[in-house]
């Protein structure tokens, strides 16, 4: 649905809201409010750079959701698993088995599927002129940030005491300031001419409580569910935003897409499979039993 969204929120007719501005509203005012993490200062300059480097992210993945279609960009974003498992092996020093390096080509290679398929500049009919090249671009860097960011955040959550929740308040207090700084860098003509809220309507508002909504039903998910269940929802959310791309941006759907999309949905269950290990009875136990 996020993707399906931002996509329609980037091609629609109207004014243009500014992508710069939306990030920090409903979701970082209720985070601001909980003033408590200025008591520890020291700890929570650890979350500056995380939350610089989501500012980045969030406004390349506008970027890339203006260039291409929801169902490319939700299949190109899955590279986020090979950069985050790149991160992973390389700050945590985890060590990845067989099939998963199998599952990380395995999801390049749909990857690659996936925008061969589709080439060329493009035009939607809003009017809104389109170029693959800087969309898979922004796409490819917001992945590197997003795998970056993720381990640097995890790496800091297994280091202290403190709760997923309250590094989620101090990773949304430190982002307001960056991001305040790079919506007036990048549109404070337009902000000083229209105003801050300039293009908001329903749909921008609808996609603000979506986003952070999603945060909390991820987090929800961790907690409660498994990766082979994040896997199953990761590979509805594909299905839909191609189904959905069909009958709402006129998408054309290939067997080369199709194949690449494949590929990438059976990369996510390879990566996330973990083999259950058989515990066999030691004799000790047999000897007991009988």
């Amino acid at each position: 649905m996020l993707g399906l969204s931002m996509r329609y929120a980037r091609t629609r007719s109207g004014d243009m809201f500014l992508s710069s501005t939306e990030e920090r509203t409903l979701k970082k005012f209720i985070y601001v409010l909980k003033v408590t993490i200025l008591d520890e200062p020291m700890d929570t300059l650890k979350v500056c750079v995380p939350s610089l480097v989501y500012i980045v992210q969030n406004n390349l993945l506008y970027v890339s959701a203006s260039h291409l279609d929801a169902a490319t960009y939700q299949v190109t974003y899955q590279l986020k698993i090979l950069t985050t498992a790149f991160f992973a092996v390389t700050i945590l020093r985890r060590s990845l088995r067989t099939v998963q390096w199998g599952a990380l080509v395995l999801l390049l290679v749909g990857v690659v599927l996936v925008q061969l398929a589709q080439s060329g500049p493009q035009a939607v009919p809003s009017g809104v002129e389109q170029n693959r090249l800087i969309g898979f671009s922004a796409a490819l860097i917001a992945c590197f940030l997003s795998g970056f960011a993720g381990i640097y955040f995890e790496k800091i959550l297994k280091g202290s005491d403190i709760s997923v929740w309250m590094r989620n308040v101090q990773l949304s207090f430190l982002s307001l300031p960056f991001g305040l700084f790079t919506c007036f860098l990048n549109d404070s003509a337009t902000i000083h001419q229209h105003g801050f809220f300039f293009g908001y309507d329903w749909f921008v508002h609808y996609l603000i409580l979506l986003q952070a909504g999603g945060g909390l039903i991820v987090a929800m998910v961790v907690k409660h569910a498994d990766n082979i269940l994040k896997g199953f929802a990761t590979s509805l959310a594909i299905v839909i935003s191609c189904v959905a791309s069909i009958y709402l941006f006129d998408f054309k759907l290939t067997f080369q897409f199709a194949l690449g999309a494949t590929l990438v949905i059976c990369s996510i269950f390879m990566y996330s499979h973990e083999p259950k290990i058989i515990q066999y009875p030691n004799k000790h136990t047999i000897a007991n039993k009988v």
